[in-house]
């Protein structure tokens, strides 16, 4: 004769200790599941609205400098220093865990211009409006000794930019012409000049060392390598770009923050064309910075506020502005992919969240789980049109609203201008522009 028995493991439904929560026994039969698709549509409409009741970005407030602050940069090897440099000459070394100032430095008469780390971490280097490139200890000096720099070098006109190699101890500045020094020497080893008045800005490829890209004030982008006697391309655009910031994943791009309110993605491989038109903004675009995972970047404009987009996206996903803040000049990615800084003209460097619903501080794992879940909840439903507009909604000061108001007026104006000439004119007589293929004048090789 036969006897069945019913046979449990104690450890499928037997709680380890009193704290933990009760083991439920759950079937993933689809069929015994039929509401299941509409209850996590609902859950993910709680977490899109949860994510914007908790989108709190802004951190802390770092103030001390007595005018607007130029420039921003960070440390080589350390999360937590910062260095900043300010319209009257003055650079703070900063440490954010603690949001304090650690020295204060009157490197320059007149602007700081631009300031770099040396690859090492040992030391940094300034430019600034009298003409000198400074060399600086990272560390302070000892308790009555004066601040000297290491070492200073004065140049035949002012320096507007300066960057550091990734692995050599070579950096180089801009100006009337686009300089490559030697840290021993006190004359440029090369230069290079375009028949360009002058260089706003000038940065090292992180990835191909050897290549340079460098803003002028002809309206063009303009590549170098420093193992060529020449400059490689250039390409000019409708309007002067202010600054330009190297993808560090991938070698070949590069985004350049443009006046006419746009930032432009470009590939060197075919400058013709830009790979993407970044378009927010409703002033002219001042800074830009690559997260350290090259997906996405963050830019500063005259119009008081800084704008978080993906590397491959027209439009940006977050928007950050407070009603103290001015005309934001600086913006810096921090290094471990958290945090953004800004800079702005009222004297104050901003700390800001690159997530802005993301939770500070330590989390438990049933608190990862459920924020990842969420995440990937948002992520299924993104193209739900409730999903989606709640996702997408930001609130914008009021000038700023009109503003976009008036340039869509002005674009549509444009465009249907563009239309009346190519219906009254001979068939191909009027090209059809992409948005791309518009700000692009000319590429010289």
């Amino acid at each position: 004769m036969k006897v069945k028995v019913l046979c449990r493991n104690p450890d499928d439904y037997v709680r380890e200790t009193t704290r933990d929560i009760q083991r439920v026994p759950r079937n993933y039969d689809p069929t015994l599941h039929p509401f299941e698709v509409p209850r996590e549509y609902t859950r993910a409409l709680n977490a899109t609205k949860l994510e914007r009741v908790f989108a709190k970005p802004f951190v802390a407030s770092l103030d001390g400098h007595r005018d607007g602050i130029s420039c921003i940069t960070k440390h080589a090897k350390s999360l937590s220093t910062i260095i900043s440099g300010a319209c009257d000459g003055e650079v703070k070394v900063w440490n954010l865990p603690r949001q304090e100032c650690l020295r204060t430095v009157q490197a320059h008469e007149g602007f700081v211009r631009g300031i770099c780390s040396r690859f090492c971490g040992t030391s940094f280097f300034t430019v600034g409006d009298d003409k000198t490139i400074k060399q600086w200890n990272w560390e302070a000096p000892g308790y009555g000794v004066r601040e000297e720099p290491i070492n200073t070098i004065l140049g035949k006109a002012v320096f507007t930019g300066i960057d550091h190699h990734q692995r050599e101890g070579t950096f180089v500045t801009c100006g009337q012409t686009v300089d490559i020094w030697d840290e021993q020497r006190s004359s440029p080893i090369r230069s290079f000049s375009w028949g360009v008045d002058s260089f706003s800005c000038v940065r090292y490829n992180p990835v191909e060392t050897e290549l340079l890209a460098s803003c002028a004030s002809d309206r063009s982008v303009v590549l170098y390598d420093t193992r060529e006697s020449a400059p490689l391309r250039k390409v000019i655009m409708q309007l002067r770009s202010n600054t330009l910031c190297w993808n560090p994943m991938e070698a070949y791009y590069f985004t350049c923050a443009n006046e006419d309110y746009n930032l432009y993605t470009y590939d060197i491989r075919h400058l013709d064309v830009p790979v993407t038109v970044h378009m927010d903004h409703v002033s002219a675009v001042l800074d830009v910075d690559y997260s350290p995972t090259g997906r996405e970047f963050v830019s500063a404009s005259f119009d008081k506020t800084i704008r978080i987009f993906p590397k491959d996206k027209g439009h940006s996903r977050e928007v950050y502005h407070t009603k103290r803040m001015q005309h934001v000049i600086c913006v810096r990615w921090s290094a471990d992919n958290k945090y953004v800084l800004s800079g702005s003209d009222e004297m104050n460097i901003r700390l800001w969240k690159a997530n802005a619903s993301e939770k500070l501080g330590l989390l438990s794992a049933r608190e990862k789980a459920a924020t990842h879940y969420n995440k990937k909840l948002i992520e299924k439903f993104q193209h739900h049109p409730q999903v989606r507009r709640i996702a997408r909604h930001r609130h914008l000061p009021g000038d700023i609203l009109k503003q976009k108001r008036e340039l869509r007026e002005m674009r549509e104006a444009r465009r249907r201008k563009e239309q009346n000439v190519r219906k009254h004119s001979k068939p191909g007589s009027v090209p059809l522009l992409t948005e791309k293929e518009k700000h692009v004048v000319a590429v010289v090789e």
